[in-house]
């Protein structure tokens, strides 16, 4: 009777967990879950040992080398093993060769974008219904897609997503010159809006963000940078004084029905700063903190301009914000509640 996770890549939790214990970086939940569970973590690791029929059906989902290992993980787990899998690109192969049998373990998976088609073929092709006893995942609409599919409540589950609230936390400011709005992630971002808000404005803008992918930098940034925009990577001690810096954080994004934005969103309400968000259905759930949050249209220049003026040159409405910000945070996103919640969730299973 064991518990293993799988991960969707190869990553040093270990590593992780030692720069984190000493400031480097924030640390892992999955490392804070193995440890819980006393878990044994998988990750496909291009061994060799994928197959014709893996690479078949890594056209569908997932890649030759994921197929391998749910095959590998089929062979070595009975019943009374639980098996955890932190994305649908790992969770759907280990589903279809290792869940749904009697003798079986059982199969648990966070998913973050299965109302999609490929996910949906998938689902369906697969007959994941019977061979997938838990659905967990931070964005309440691929819950409420999975329930509008005949999916019953025992076999979905909402869990909200979390922050390192130890490295991402409030601290002193570095000088600056004038107001510093700050953005930070690069998926579903719509930084031509925040251009068309800010350009002119008298403050600087800064944003955490690197990508070698022309055409998604072409599609989430304006053909020309205003003046006042600087985009760069920062590495993680550098991300954390960013937002501290910040007298404002923009979470700009697109129209999407999963939860992108929410780990920049999470961090900045972690980081105790006011936070300007695009109303977004992926972030239903994440939204209602009015008290906290500033929520501005979809593609609404003149709207986010409004917001950030009542935040730049109202310190005491800040100040607020700031504090209630950084409460919410610790009361509902640490990573102690998720890997918590995750915890129960996987022992109710057995």
């Amino acid at each position: 009777m064991a518990f293993h996770i799988v991960l969707d890549k190869i990553t040093d939790l270990d590593g992780i967990a030692a720069a984190a214990a000493t400031g480097d970086r924030p640390g892992h939940a999955m490392g804070q879950l193995r440890d819980r569970l006393g878990a044994e973590v998988h990750a496909p690791d291009g061994d060799g040992s994928a197959r014709w029929d893996d690479r078949i059906r890594s056209k569908l989902i997932g890649s030759p080398q994921v197929w391998a290992l749910a095959r590998k993980l089929a062979s070595i787990t009975g019943a009374g093993d639980t098996i955890f899998c932190t994305g649908e690109h790992s969770g759907f192969p280990v589903a279809a060769l290792a869940g749904g049998r009697r003798d079986g373990p059982r199969v648990a998976m966070m998913v973050h974008n299965i109302d999609r088609t490929r996910a949906r073929a998938a689902l369906g092709i697969f007959g994941l219904k019977k061979r997938v006893d838990l659905f967990v995942s931070p964005s309440r609409p691929q819950i409420e897609y999975l329930a509008a599919a005949g999916y019953p409540p025992e076999q979905r589950q909402f869990i909200f997503d979390q922050t390192d609230l130890g490295f991402f936390s409030p601290g002193p400011a570095g000088p600056k010159r004038r107001s510093l709005v700050v953005s930070v992630g690069l998926e579903q971002r719509d930084y031509r809006t925040l251009a068309a808000a800010t350009g002119e404005l008298d403050l600087d803008v800064r944003i955490s963000g690197f990508s070698n992918d022309a055409a998604l930098l072409a599609d989430t940034f304006p053909e020309t940078m205003p003046a006042n925009f600087e985009r760069k990577f920062y590495e993680w001690r550098d991300l954390a004084q960013l937002y501290r810096d910040a007298d404002v954080v923009v979470v700009a994004v697109k129209p999407n029905r999963y939860a992108a934005g929410v780990q920049a969103l999470l961090e900045a309400m972690a980081s105790g700063r006011p936070v300007i968000v695009t109303a977004s259905e992926g972030l239903a759930g994440y939204l209602d903190d009015t008290d906290a949050l500033t929520i501005v249209p979809q593609q609404d220049p003149a709207a986010m301009r409004r917001a950030i003026m009542a935040i730049v040159t109202q310190p005491e409405t800040a100040a607020a914000r700031r504090r209630r910000a950084r409460e919410i945070a610790v009361e509902r996103y640490g990573s102690d509640a998720y890997v918590g919640a995750l915890d129960k969730a996987l022992r109710h299973l057995r």
